[in-house]
């Protein structure tokens, strides 16, 4: 017979793991603070080609001149795959970041690049693209993205309401928000603790995890309705009832998330040996939030459930008792 795991008897333990790791994101948010993308606050991008080694300090004290917004860049290298599959490195990517409340003038942007050709002229400077972002137009932005993952949070609880009615739908329900809740700050403090701003890449790992989280639930939840109906519906231990679902389970839900991993560390891996921030920005949170989504769903929703149901019976008890 297979060895039941204790996951409800063990739950304090769990919890305490993520409210340590909860208070470090936090003592990391009052220290570094919390940095947000251009995209959010607006601001400028301007992208150059260039070749050779250079001098970074020295161009970002000479870009920093040109202007009184907050300079930041970061360079990659410039690859291109030909049709046969051979990678060609044409120099080095720079993208120069201008955060501020207005976006820098054309006549800033010409001076940074003739500053760059004149101070640099073995380098090849070349532009190759500006994005600008207004702030009024990046904060209606980042409020509807935050509208966009309260509406799927809402959504989804009801569907969990709906769908697992035989086993207390609005507590799994309830229960599976904690769960998606639990998520979202593991990811924001991934952002924080790494000190990568946020931007779009927050909202799309936010959004992916939050049905990859809740699929893990579900998987759980439709299990322990399974064995409710088989192991005498009502009278069954709540704690055996959801301890023998979750490790039916547990093997599956373990090695859909570690094959999941292993092909997002694939690209994690290749976006640090190329230097692709973007890249790196959205493959480590998305790590972080895969292994969160499988911890959460079996360690945080279940535990959380079985305790709200244990709470409802002792409720009943009491009262029966007074009558």
């Amino acid at each position: 017979m297979k060895k039941i795991l204790n996951f409800t008897g063990t739950s304090k333990i769990f919890f305490s793991i993520s409210i340590v790791i909860f208070v470090i994101g936090i003592i990391c948010n009052c220290i570094f603070g919390t940095t947000l993308d251009i995209q959010f606050t607006g601001g400028t991008i301007l992208q150059y080609n260039y070749i050779g080694n250079i001098d970074t300090a020295k161009m970002q004290s000479l870009i920093q001149k040109e202007t009184a917004d907050t300079v930041t860049f970061n360079t990659s290298e410039n690859i291109t795959v030909t049709e046969d599959g051979t990678q060609l490195q044409n120099g080095y990517l720079l993208a120069v970041q201008f955060s501020g409340k207005n976006t820098i003038t054309p006549e800033v942007m010409d001076n940074v690049t003739q500053k760059l050709q004149e101070n640099f002229p073995k380098n090849e400077f070349k532009m190759l693209d500006s994005q600008s972002v207004e702030s009024s137009m990046g904060w209606k932005f980042f409020l509807k993205c935050i509208v966009a993952v309260a509406i799927a949070c809402v959504l989804m609880v009801i569907f969990v309401a709906i769908r697992f009615q035989k086993i207390g739908g609005w507590s799994a329900g309830v229960m599976a928000l904690v769960a998606l809740f639990h998520d979202v700050l593991m990811i924001y403090f991934t952002f924080v603790i790494f000190r990568m701003p946020l931007d779009s890449n927050f909202i799309a790992v936010t959004l992916m995890i939050l049905g990859y989280s809740l699929n893990d639930t579900i998987v759980i939840y439709d299990r322990v309705r399974e064995n409710r109906n088989r192991m005498g519906g009502k009278k069954i231990d709540f704690d055996v009832l959801f301890n023998k679902s979750a490790t039916q389970v547990f093997r599956r839900t373990v090695c859909t998330s570690i094959t999941t991993l292993v092909a997002i560390l694939a690209v994690f891996v290749f976006a640090l040996v190329f230097n692709i921030k973007s890249v790196v920005t959205f493959a480590l949170p998305m790590m972080i939030g895969v292994i969160s989504g499988c911890y959460s769903s079996i360690c945080i929703a279940g535990p959380l459930w079985v305790m709200w149901q244990k709470h409802k019976l002792n409720k009943k008890s009491v009262s029966k008792k007074k009558k």
